[in-house]
């Protein structure tokens, strides 16, 4: 955060209703039915490389070199246009793995060849965000796990999509808040561990590399204005070698994009080994006059109480 700008210190205006969850119903098929095409120009340059191949360089003068070219030229047979092979549906076949890593995160991998460089949501525990297939159809993401058996729903904007679970056995032993949004909110979670100020070991926020004990995830790829963007704070409580508060605020920068607008949130807590808490969090951002300025919400999420064990 520029320390150059001026800082709105607020309590936020903030309306909040308790989550009391909900069923999502998708239309997902682990071998979807999609176009079968595929590209032909790399069946070309294969072609190419093999004609290529039979070439052997002699020495000729100029003029025996391009008769010899001509004559061969003429002796070869027309080429048979190249036709794109189609690709089978097998070959469309949305597939994911998820695995568990440290810090009771999960890392997901999904493999979509015929959908390349295209939008998909994750969904986990209530959790949305959005992100984007590479040039071979794959996404590598790690998650902060939210539940024991974490189970992730990857949808495609076509409604197609595919399921992967796996087990995170040690999620008791760490506490975790997140914040969830759809567009360009500007929203940054800082926690302040055990009475640090901004700028001092202990201030952890995805904006730089985390410099105390717990660390911040952002999750999600602003690609559209309707993108879904999470980030989540996560704190190993279970190894606490000491005891005390760890501040945890939200900010806002205000811009032309939510200036004099309200933003809708969600929040996320998971503490104490207890069970996944959601509110749902209604911000009236200032007009556009204050563009530039940040909103500092201290009020918007929980402090995180932390014993030493």
């Amino acid at each position: 955060m520029s320390l150059a700008r001026r800082i709105l210190m607020v309590g936020g205006t903030v309306s909040c209703a308790l989550g009391t969850g909900y069923l999502m119903q998708y239309g997902l098929s682990d071998t979807p039915s999609l176009d079968q095409t595929t590209a032909s120009g790399q069946q070309a340059d294969d072609e190419v490389m093999r004609e290529l191949e039979g070439i052997v360089l002699t020495s000729a003068t100029p003029q025996e070199a391009e008769q010899t070219l001509k004559a061969d030229l003429l002796a070869q047979p027309e080429p048979e246009p190249v036709t794109p092979e189609p690709a089978r549906a097998e070959d469309c076949a949305i597939k994911a793995t998820a695995e568990p890593v440290p810090m009771a995160s999960v890392a997901l991998s999904v493999a979509a060849p015929c959908n390349v460089n295209e939008r998909l949501t994750v969904h986990h525990s209530g959790l949305m965000f959005t992100d984007v297939t590479d040039a071979f159809g794959r996404l590598d993401i790690t998650v902060p796990a939210l539940s024991e058996t974490a189970v992730f729903i990857l949808a495609f904007e076509n409604n197609k999509g595919t399921v992967a679970r796996t087990e995170v056995t040690d999620l008791n032993a760490y506490d975790r808040v997140a914040l969830q949004w759809k567009g360009p909110a500007g929203f940054q979670m800082h926690a302040l561990e055990f009475g640090a100020a901004y700028g001092q070991e202990g201030h952890v926020w995805a904006g730089t590399e985390a410099h105390g004990l717990g660390q911040v995830a952002r999750l999600g790829t602003p690609v559209a204005p309707t993108s879904q963007l999470v980030e989540i704070y996560t704190f190993p409580s279970g190894q606490a070698a000491q005891s005390g508060t760890i501040a945890l605020t939200i900010e806002a920068e205000v811009t032309t994009d939510n200036c004099g607008r309200d933003i809708n949130a969600q929040s996320f807590d998971l503490r104490d080994g207890g069970r996944l808490r959601s509110r749902d969090l209604v911000l009236s951002m200032p007009d556009c006059g204050a563009t530039g300025d940040f909103l500092v919400l201290n009020n918007l999420v929980e402090d995180l109480k932390i014993a030493a064990k």
